[in-house]
């Protein structure tokens, strides 16, 4: 715990102060600085891998696992990468170089290399003197993955080795692991781990030969990304934005959805304009008016999240759209039951009107299935059009909610008053 809060704080200290950003990194120890990098936003790792001196990269590198590495020097450019790779030690090198050749977003790009492969008809005697050399090399103990005529057939967990010496062949001790393609995206990485709850699993080639394994604890690290990636389409942040950026780079990174809320707001204005005779005659409209539409963007707003949830996760498809649309329209009208009955007898007690009391409770209703309907169908059709299910969908369901809550709001109240 003291040790994680050491961490903390030296992280804290690293993003507030820029400008002894280096000189305080320079003071942790070599062996904890690749750890330290590592946590990082992307944008500081490569703030400060630029500021290094190619000699003290390469020995904070030599603390790091291959994959960790390949993370880092993929923040530099092709020139210093090439020239900081030669000087890696042999192996080192090479394992580096073999994980560099894959796309970072995919199951390869995921990996690590701390495996070995035996054939399923050795003895333990035999892993023993293999898992010997490959600790005596790397200084770790390894994933052991059991392969036949060079196809992997499943793993031999470690603590097996514990339990049986000698000339006994492993075969009665082989246990499934599951697999993924090299070239599956992140999303698929994590629904793979999700569908088989194993601690590891194993990336393999096109011919099906053994690339790597995934652990749990770099699935995470996905997990951790996607829901950020996710917060931020939400809002409408550029994925590039760090919290640190400057004023002007904020703007630049911003100014594009907020001009387009804009615009929606307005629509959702000129709604409001044709009822103004009704708004003059009836003062009182004007102080419900936030309340239906407010309600009916938080009611979308969850519905949202749910079916963005589901179609990450691929619990949801386009084909069983139409009943993801239905229960959710259903969960809008029984919440609008709720919070209409609740809203009207506020209005009733309050401004003494029964009248008022039916118009905000029907509105409130109508607007809560209509956050239903476009909070499930936005993201679906999104998914339908390739792009992302939750990039900024909020503008255009507060936008459905605001204009027809106001519609329908202001309408009953123009036909019923």
């Amino acid at each position: 715990m003291a040790k994680k809060n050491a961490q903390n704080d030296i992280l804290y200290k690293l993003i507030s102060s820029p400008k002894k950003r280096i000189p305080l990194f320079r003071q942790i120890p070599v062996n904890n600085q690749g750890f330290i990098l590592l946590n990082l936003s992307k944008r500081l790792q490569q703030e400060i891998i630029h500021r290094l001196k190619d000699k003290e990269l390469i020995e904070l590198i030599d603390y790091l696992d291959p994959d960790e590495t390949t993370d880092l020097l993929q923040n530099t450019n092709i020139h210093r990468r090439e020239k900081l790779i030669k000087k890696l030690s042999g192996q080192i090198r090479e394992k580096v170089e073999f994980l560099l050749k894959f796309n970072p977003r995919t199951a390869a790009g995921t990996m690590s290399l701390d495996y070995i492969e035996i054939d399923k008809n050795i003895t333990f005697e035999e892993v023993s003197k293999i898992i010997k050399k490959h600790e005596k090399r790397t200084g770790k103990f390894p994933t052991i993955l059991v392969v036949e005529d060079g196809f992997l057939i499943g793993e031999l967990i470690g603590h097996v080795l514990a339990l049986h010496k000698g000339r006994e062949k492993i075969s009665k001790y082989i246990k499934k692991v599951p697999s993924i393609k090299y070239n599956r995206n992140e999303k698929e990485v994590i629904h793979a781990f999700k569908k088989h709850p194993h601690n590891k699993i194993v990336v393999l080639d096109e011919d099906d030969s053994i690339l790597g394994v995934i652990y749990s604890d770099d699935v995470l690290k996905l997990i951790e990304k996607q829901l950020s990636n996710n917060l931020r389409d939400f809002a409408g942040v550029s994925e590039e934005e760090d919290v640190l950026d400057s004023a002007a780079v904020k703007v630049k990174n911003r100014y594009k959805w907020l001009i387009l809320n804009l615009a929606t707001a307005f629509l959702a204005a000129s709604v409001v304009g044709f009822f103004q005779e009704t708004i003059s005659a009836f003062v009182l409209l004007a102080v419900y008016m936030p309340i239906v539409a407010g309600m009916g963007g938080n009611a979308g707003t969850q519905t949202l999240a749910v079916v963005v949830r589901g179609l990450t996760l691929k619990e949801i498809e386009l084909k069983t759209g139409k009943r993801v649309i239905i229960n959710e329209m259903l969960a809008g009208g029984i919440n609008g039951i709720i919070n209409g009955i609740l809203v009207a007898a506020v209005a009733i007690f309050w401004n003494k009107s029964p009248m008022l009391g039916l118009i905000i409770g029907a509105a409130m209703v109508i607007n809560l299935i209509i956050a239903g309907l476009f909070g499930a169908a936005i993201p679906l059709i999104m998914k339908r059009l390739g792009k992302d299910p939750a990039s900024s969908a909020t503008i255009f369901i507060t936008t459905a909610t605001d204009v027809f809550g106001f519609f329908v709001f202001l309408g009953l109240a123009t036909i019923m008053l």
